[in-house]
């Protein structure tokens, strides 16, 4: 299916909208009380998409661990990426020292983290997740900092969900939920996701965490941004990413996730312009986000 460019520049420039908006409000319980006035900054959700972004520009519109990692390197040498997780930190900090991109990422329980989920969200424009190939090269990518099962899950997720929005197979009234979950491996996110979708709408966003979570632990903060965006045409993108960020927690990375598949969803052009205009990097983000639409969008 063909993808727009007003659709990917929406999924990036979106998703930088939710981890700013959420990013002075990580960690915070609940009823989080938004303060307008607070200045809005970037977080490694933003950057790692901007850089894998950047990598696959480089490779001529193709998605490749190696040059994705040898890109995070790059970006981690010269500080430019800011509020990493233990995991995605303790991987760049072996990327840059030369380590090999399929050994470094940590493995075991504490691996289940959504610091892959945050990032995979270009994929979903040169790659169909339904294809075998495609499904290995998002595991690999993934790996590159999470070697979890639920963590590629999660990434998958993001994927299918971004993707659907993009080429329209999601046009926004469907259950998102059910459409994520029936492509997804058996798996705590899949099951998390299921359960999700059979509750009715009118249960909110914040009763919503109260139940699962909303924690970094991926199978809590994928499928609760995942509800979010599939809510986004009902709510608009201003009053549901808010909800959103009310619920404390990740607030970031849900937020941006939540923001990447609304944003592909509703393109550029419906993004709230008083919203893009408090983007911290606005112009630098414009500038890397169109090169990467040129390459892989009509």
């Amino acid at each position: 299916m063909k993808i727009l460019r007003d659709k990917v520049l929406g999924s990036i420039l979106g998703g930088a909208i939710g981890d700013s908006l959420g990013g002075a409000y990580e960690g915070w319980q609940e009823w989080v009380d938004i303060d307008d006035k607070v200045d809005w900054q970037l977080s490694d959700d933003t950057q790692l998409t901007l850089a894998t972004c950047e990598a696959i520009v480089e490779n001529q519109g193709t998605a490749d661990p190696a040059v994705i990692a040898a890109q995070f390197a790059v970006w981690h040498r010269a500080r430019r990426v800011t509020g990493l997780g233990a995991s995605t930190l303790k991987a760049l900090i072996e990327l840059a020292a030369g380590g090999h991109w399929a050994l470094v990422g940590r493995k075991g329980d504490r691996a289940a983290g959504n610091g892959s989920a945050m990032r995979i969200a270009p994929l979903a424009f040169c790659l169909d997740p339904s294809e075998p190939e495609a499904r290995r090269t998002i595991r690999d990518v993934s790996r590159i900092t999470h070697h979890h099962e639920e963590a590629y899950a999660g990434a998958l997720a993001v994927v299918i969900a971004v993707r659907a929005a993009g080429t329209g197979s999601w046009r926004g009234a469907e259950n998102l939920l059910h459409l994520v979950a029936s492509g997804l491996p058996d798996t705590e996110v899949k099951d998390r996701l299921g359960a999700i979708a059979e509750l009715a709408e009118t249960v909110s966003l914040l009763e919503i965490a109260r139940r699962f979570g909303c924690s970094g632990y991926v199978c809590e903060s994928v499928p609760l941004a995942l509800c979010a965006a599939g809510r986004v045409q009902r709510l608009g993108f201003q009053p549901m990413l808010t909800e959103l960020v009310r619920c404390g927690g990740d607030t970031d990375t849900i937020a941006a996730i939540a923001g990447q598949v609304a944003g592909a969803l509703l393109g550029e052009n419906n993004l709230p312009k008083e919203w893009l205009a408090r983007l911290p990097q606005q112009e630098f983000i414009r500038l890397a986000a169109m090169r990467f639409a040129e390459l892989v969008a009509v």
